[in-house]
């Protein structure tokens, strides 16, 4: 398919089990232009398109299949989101009304049941007892049943039977079997066996299972429940002059909030006065709160803690902080794992196959009684629910009803996206942010971790050291040259970005000399930055671009190695064609970076670290945080070199980095990883969003890998075990059709539940 141009997603009512998914998902993608991904458990469908698709045509081809699509306004996804979740606790709810009832009916059924199987004592009389079951049988179908005999009847019109059609079949044989009994009580029929009253149980056992099942899927949104709930309802802003207090919705953008100790933060924003501590726990998973003053950046719905603070509002609505992370989980829970492709294949055709071995397990007790029979004789000994003696239609029948209701597509469907959904729900809460599912699986799978140094490995705040001034032009007042050298390079570094360039521009205001304004600046990518200042050219960069230049480096060359045997980074600044001398910068490496990469090593994962910086300063950041690897001198394009050679070795590659020219390296390994405090184009770039900036994040994100995978293989095994062993017992009439359906149901509870163990985990 063409590169999609845009991706949505819309809301999906109706669905049901895995057969559900398929039929949507097949629909949508045979669309032109249309790559669907739906999901089960969020009840969504993730679409890119890679051309103009009218809604009314989406919605009329889920129509088609008998499901509802709905779209919302960009502006309004949150709320939308919210109101979703509303409602999946109202089908909660009904789900809970209607098991309730469907046990109403059938406990009188089971009670009434136990004299004739304990004494084969039909009460009062035959006739009697037969009708009655069939009564309560069919209230139970007509009843609480009702919605899954519906459901099933509209996907077998459609063809595209699921879930709902096995039950359905099942149940409704067993209450035919009882009218055929009645038939014969009137001895207008030969004698069958009456399953009514096993119908009725199946349909209860049924719901039982969907109602579990519908709390526990429940319990899997609570990540997105829980950040929706910690939207600050209303905002004290400055307005004319006076302090007003409004909704949150209402707030603009540059409006000027006041928030109190102890207040939530309405929106994103910047501090522009006072000084506090804000618990920003809701988007890193770290409780320890951050200080922030003028400058900083603050994230909406956190926590103010200690001191008054003004804020200008930068971020509103589905442009807040908040907003983006609750559609990046979205976007990741109804993204498809590698894994799944084969249970989805499976479960495309499981409910037509199942159909057919139930007609094949009925003509095969019927046609061949006396094969079957030796399996039903030598069970009998040890399973009470065995009869032999029942007769060959019965015993056809009572296989049938066993194999329709004893196959569980859902658990097979389930067993990933409830996983992935847990999983990117209790990142999100963790400053882990997943873009997409099969990042999940790709970091799991990797064994070698890449690292950009600046920012990444260091803190990304370097600040200068040392200036030295060149012997050439040094005079008596050093200072006064020192000064003047921090002065030329500032003007050309203040229309840089770089972290390197930050640290010259503060070290040049802090020893006030007057700004000077630079023209024609020209960034020379990996080797620094050139302009004119005064009508003469300056140049700003590494060793590189002065031997590019021609510039004679002199004694400065030997003085600088001996900074960069430290791991300080030496810039020269030359004017014209003379070397006026060097800025030696340190960027002291983050403090939790040694211990984690020991622990990740621990993990069995291999360790390299990417850096622009010259071969001595590498080697000393390196070998101060215990990296297996290092390569130094590597311009954005070499880093794409270096994981691409990587890649050819057999290696699955993950990048950590935060800056623009990392973004090339991110998107070529085979995962990428973009720390928080780096730029918005890296983390577009990435599959996975570390918001905080530590290096604690990534040890976090490969846990979190590796046990969601976990997971997800324990479920697919669990999956296909129950459906591969408990098939053919069925077939072969050894599974009573109540067990087979309480069976059938707890695979499917089981997998949810499994699923949910993952909020154990620690990060």
């Amino acid at each position: 398919m063409a590169t999609a141009i845009k991706k949505k997603v819309y809301s999906v009512r109706g669905m049901h089990c895995a057969g559900c998914v398929s039929t949507v998902e097949k629909r949508l993608n045979a669309l032109d232009g249309v790559e669907a991904s739906v999901s089960l458990p969020s009840e969504t469908a993730t679409i890119s398109f890679s051309r103009e698709v009218a809604l009314e045509e989406l919605v009329a081809t889920v129509a088609s299949a008998g499901f509802e699509l709905e779209s919302t306004a960009e502006d309004r996804r949150t709320e939308a989101k919210r109101n979703q979740l509303r409602e999946a606790e109202g089908r909660i709810t009904i789900a809970k009304q209607r098991m309730w009832r469907v046990w109403g009916l059938t406990t009188p059924v089971m009670v009434w049941m136990i004299p004739e199987m304990v004494a084969g004592i039909k009460w009062p009389t035959e006739l009697v007892f037969d009708v009655g079951l069939v009564a309560l049988g069919g209230a139970v179908l007509g009843g609480p049943g009702r919605e899954t005999i519906l459901n099933a009847w509209r996907s077998a019109r459609l063809r595209t039977p699921n879930m709902d059609v096995l039950i359905a079949l099942g149940a409704s044989l067993s209450v035919l079997t009882g009218v055929w009994t009645i038939l014969h009580d009137l001895q207008m029929a030969p004698r069958i066996m009456n399953f009514a009253g096993v119908g009725a149980m199946i349909v209860a056992i049924h719901l039982t299972g969907r109602f579990i099942e519908a709390k526990a899927r429940g319990r899997t949104s609570s990540a997105i429940q829980a950040l929706l709930s910690l939207e600050a309802p209303v905002a004290r802003v400055e307005r004319a002059g006076h302090e007003v207090e409004i909704a949150t919705a209402e707030v603009r953008v540059d409006d000027i909030m006041i928030i109190r100790p102890g207040e939530k933060i309405p929106t994103d924003g910047i501090v522009i006065d006072g000084h506090s501590a804000v618990d920003e726990s809701l988007a890193t998973g770290e409780s320890i709160p951050v200080e922030k003053g003028p400058g900083d950046s603050v994230i909406g719905s956190t926590v103010n803690h200690t001191g008054a603070l003004r804020v200008r509002a930068t971020g509103i609505g589905e442009d807040t902080f908040l907003a983006n992370v609750i559609r990046m989980v979205e976007e990741a829970q109804t993204s498809k794992v590698p894994i799944q492709e084969f249970a989805d294949r499976v479960t495309a055709v499981f409910v037509p196959a199942i159909l057919l071995l139930s007609v094949a397990a009925f003509l095969g007790w019927l046609m061949l009684p006396n094969f079957f029979a030796q399996a039903a004789t030598w069970a009998g000994g040890f399973l009470p629910w065995i009869n032999p003696e029942m007769g060959r239609l019965s015993l056809s029948l009572y296989a049938a009803v066993a194999v329709l209701v004893i196959a569980c597509p859902c658990a097979l469907g389930l067993a990933t996206p409830m996983a992935l959904m847990v999983g990117t729900g209790l990142g999100a809460t963790r400053g882990v942010l997943v873009r997409d599912g099969a990042a999940v699986q790709t970091l799991d799978q990797a064994d070698t971790l890449v690292f950009d140094k600046t920012g990444t490995l260091t803190q990304g705040k370097p600040r200068v050291t040392d200036v030295l001034i060149s012997p050439e032009t040094s005079s008596s007042n050093v200072l006064e040259k020192e000064r003047e050298l921090l002065a030329l390079a500032a003007a050309l570094e203040n229309r840089s970005e770089h972290p390197l360039a930050r640290a010259v521009v503060d070290a040049a205001r802090a020893n006030g000399h007057p700004q000077k304004k630079a023209d024609d600046v020209q960034a020379l990518i990996g080797r620094g930055i050139t302009g004119t200042v005064d009508g003469v050219t300056v140049l700003v960069g590494n060793a590189r671009l002065m031997r590019d230049k021609h510039i004679d480096l002199g004694e400065a060359h030997a003085r600088a190695e001996e900074f960069e045997a430290a791991g300080q980074t030496v810039v020269y600044v030359a004017q014209g064609n003379q070397l006026l001398g060097s800025i030696a910068i340190a960027d002291p490496v983050k403090e939790d970076a040694a211990e984690t990469l020991i622990r990740l090593r621990k993990l069995g994962l291999r360790t390299i670290m990417l850096s622009g910086d010259n071969a001595r300063t590498a080697a000393a950041v390196a070998h101060q945080l215990g990296i297996d690897e290092y390569r130094a001198k590597m311009l954005p394009e070499d880093k794409v070199v270096v994981v691409r050679e990587l890649q050819d070795q057999g290696h699955t590659v993950a990048f950590v980095g935060d800056g623009i020219n990392d973004a090339p390296a991110l998107k070529t390994a085979d995962i990428g990883l973009a720390v928080g405090t780096g730029t918005d184009i890296a983390m577009e770039a990435a599959d996975i969003t570390l918001v905080k900036g530590n290096l604690g994040a990534v040890l976090r994100a490969i846990r979190l890998s590796r046990a969601t995978f976990r997971k997800i293989r324990e479920n697919l095994f669990w999956a296909y075990f129950y459906n591969v062993v408990a098939i053919p017992i069925a077939f072969l009439g050894l599974l009573h059709p109540i067990i087979a359906e309480a069976a059938m149901a707890l695979s499917s509870i089981t997998v949810v539940s499994n699923a949910n163990r993952l909020r154990r985990t620690t990060l």
